[in-house]
């Protein structure tokens, strides 16, 4: 019997499939309502219809579109072979067949049933609920069949497309409308569903009947999105796009152009929402912006491959163009950025593959040039530190090189759900090893314990920035100095962390080559002041009497930090982690220096960061004068004496 049931199993898709077309086929005629019959091409379809000869009507609609020649995909023409998808994809494709779906990259795929259960939620975190939504595995078995010309793959994409509308109606539970009818999964199957539709489109499966089921099933999504955008923020970008791609990959329904006004109105409104005049997306978490600028490149792109671009102001085309070059700034030369708020680490693949696709975007821009070629044409910028001052991202550099040094501090107005309470907190590269990376973001959101995970890497003491009594600050910096110069780079901002109690920090890029950061905290609060640093993970010597730690990477590319406290206080090594992938934590060595703070009198902390290939210098460092509006330093390294400082306007 189970040697049966196994040899029947891969036929199941081709039996469910047929019974699942005939039962939604009588139902699946109202479609036609929604359709636009005196388009250019459709006459054969009308005739039929008016005849209320509903399923010739389908098989003239089928034709239409598998002889369409009009509409563009920007990826996935509707004919032709195309290349095998890579091992990774592949495995999506294949465990598909068997309902092992991918739903999210943190998690092994699960089997959801030979009977699919759509409500399966085998661990508690909302994403992997939410991403089970937007089939990731759909794309790639499209690819397989058309570099394979398999048909199970058609037809168990086919059976399980069916399965999901049967399943999954609209209203079916508020719990499962929380998932499976959020707008932001709508709008991904809105767009995924136009690559589907390209790749299997000829495929047998592909019947008349199938057809007037995706066609209602898509046009309820984008209806349903247009009447519910989400209010602001990523999710309300994405589902803009998305929309303006309905609109467009699907002309032939009467609402078509009014999905495209939607999401082109919302689009020219929110870049300049969203978008600061820096260029940085307001969220300041770097995932997230690079994904506004492929929102923003996108909905060009689709509009221009199928020749009405213009619905674009000049400025939209400008304003995405400033935000690559942003990405420019906050990048360090090996194609990674800081994981900030809830970015992941980029591979620089992935930040390459970006470059170019903006290149062929903006082809007379240099540096994006630059950027897009490896670093082999084109040129960079002709500055080096920069400060972003809008969303208050601050880059030091010494170079556009590979070897360069480059520090990346956020010290920014509040932002959105994504970003973190960590202002202060920077990542610094030195020849290719970034010493300070952020402690990432591990998860996102779920039930009690999932959230106890997300937050302990989110908390304000995991970063390298200042606590009172270890609690989250609030974000809301104001910058008080910024400047350049070939020998000094200096900022100086302040953040009213906590009650009673304002972060200043004051950090000076020394000679191009070593870095000397004065954090004061000051007001009336008192209690536990800690500053808190985090290295990369590896070996790392620590002498807490003398409030040093290096690391030890065999390569001589080391980092020493050294902390001067102006009054008395204790280093201690904390436990730590850093997440570079989600649901991924690596261990680390993290240490703070510790004073109480009992009266208004204001605390300070030199601390010394300087970049070691042999023998570690010598460091000393005093506050020789400070108050409310300056502070004077003196900072030795071996024999040679740096005077460094601030001076505001009262």
């Amino acid at each position: 019997m189970v040697r049966f049931i196994k040899e029947l199993f891969p036929l199941l898709p081709v039996l469910l499939l047929a019974g699942q077309q005939r039962l939604m086929a009588q139902s699946d005629t109202s479609v036609f309502s929604k359709l636009d019959l005196d388009r250019k091409g459709m006459e054969n379809v009308k005739a039929s219809w008016l005849k209320k000869d509903y399923h010739q009507a389908a098989a003239q609609l089928l034709a239409y579109y598998r002889q369409r020649k009009d509409v563009h995909h920007p990826e996935v023409e509707a004919t032709g072979t195309v290349p095998m998808p890579n091992a990774e994809e592949r495995k999506k494709a294949e465990d598909g067949l068997r309902h092992v779906f991918f739903a999210h990259k943190g998690y092994t795929p699960y089997f959801y049933g030979d009977d699919i259960n759509w409500q399966l939620w085998p661990v508690k975190d909302n994403e992997l609920r939410w991403q089970l939504h937007r089939m990731y595995w759909w794309e790639p078995m499209g690819q397989m069949y058309r570099a394979t010309g398999e048909e199970q793959y058609a037809k168990a994409w086919a059976s399980q497309y069916l399965d999901w509308i049967t399943k999954n109606p609209l209203g079916l539970s508020e719990d499962n409308d929380r998932f499976a009818w959020r707008p932001l999964e709508i709008s991904h199957r809105v767009e995924s569903q136009t690559a589907q539709f390209q790749y299997f489109l000829h495929s047998p499966a592909f019947t008349p009947d199938f057809l007037l089921a995706f066609l209602r099933n898509y046009y309820t999504h984008a209806d349903y999105i247009v009447h519910h955008y989400s209010e602001k923020g990523n999710h309300l970008l994405f589902e803009a796009q998305r929309i303006v791609t309905a609109g467009t990959f699907f002309p032939e329904f009467r609402d078509a152009a009014a999905w495209r006004a939607s999401g082109i109105s919302i689009l020219n409104k929110e870049i300049g929402v969203q978008v600061y005049p820096d260029g940085l997306q307001f969220e300041l978490s770097f995932n997230y912006h690079i994904a506004a600028i492929q929102i923003f490149c996108r909905a060009l792109e689709v509009l221009q491959i199928n020749g009405i671009e213009d619905q674009f102001p000049a400025s939209y085309k400008a304003t995405v163009e400033n935000m690559i070059m942003a990405v420019t700034e906050f990048s360090f030369p090996d194609y990674t950025y800081p994981m900030f708020s809830d970015a992941k680490l980029e591979k620089k693949s992935g930040l390459l593959r970006s470059f170019r696709g903006w290149a062929k975007v903006f082809p007379n821009n240099e540096v994006i040039r630059y950027f897009a070629s490896d670093f082999k044409k084109g040129h960079p910028p002709a500055h080096l530190s920069h400060a972003l001052k809008d969303g208050g991202i601050y880059v030091f550099r010494n170079s556009w090189t590979p070897d360069a040094t480059m520090m990346v501090l956020k010290a920014s107005p509040p932002a959105f759900w994504h970003s973190q309470p960590d202002n202060g907190t920077f990542e610094l590269y030195i020849n290719g090893r970034n010493f300070f990376p952020d402690a990432g973001c591990y998860v996102y959101g779920g039930d009690e314990a999932v959230m106890k995970e997300r937050n302990w890497f989110r908390q304000t003491r995991v970063h390298n920035t200042l606590t009172l009594n270890n609690a989250d600050m609030e974000v809301n910096a104001k910058r008080l100095q910024w400047s350049t110069s070939p020998r000094l780079d200096l900022l100086v901002y302040e953040n009213p962390s906590y009650k009673g109690l304002t972060h200043r920090r004051s950090v000076y890029f020394v000679d191009n080559r070593f870095f000397v950061i004065i954090d004061e905290a000051i007001g009336d609060a008192t209690g536990d002041v800690a500053l808190h640093y985090g290295f990369k993970e590896g070996q790392i010597t620590a002498d807490l009497k003398t409030f040093k730690a290096s690391t030890g990477f065999a390569d001589h590319n080391n980092v020493l930090l050294q902390c001067f406290p102006a009054q008395a206080a204790t280093m201690a090594r904390e436990d730590s982690y850093v997440s570079y992938q989600y649901r991924q934590k690596e261990p680390r060595d993290a240490y703070a220096f510790q004073s109480v703070k009992r009266d208004s009198k204001p605390l300070r902390f030199i601390t010394v960061i300087y970049p070691v290939s042999d023998k570690a210098p010598v460091i000393k460092a005093t506050i020789k004068a400070a108050d409310e509006n300056r502070v004077s330093a003196t900072v030795t390294i071996d024999q040679q004496s740096y005077e460094l400082g601030y001076h505001l306007k009262p």
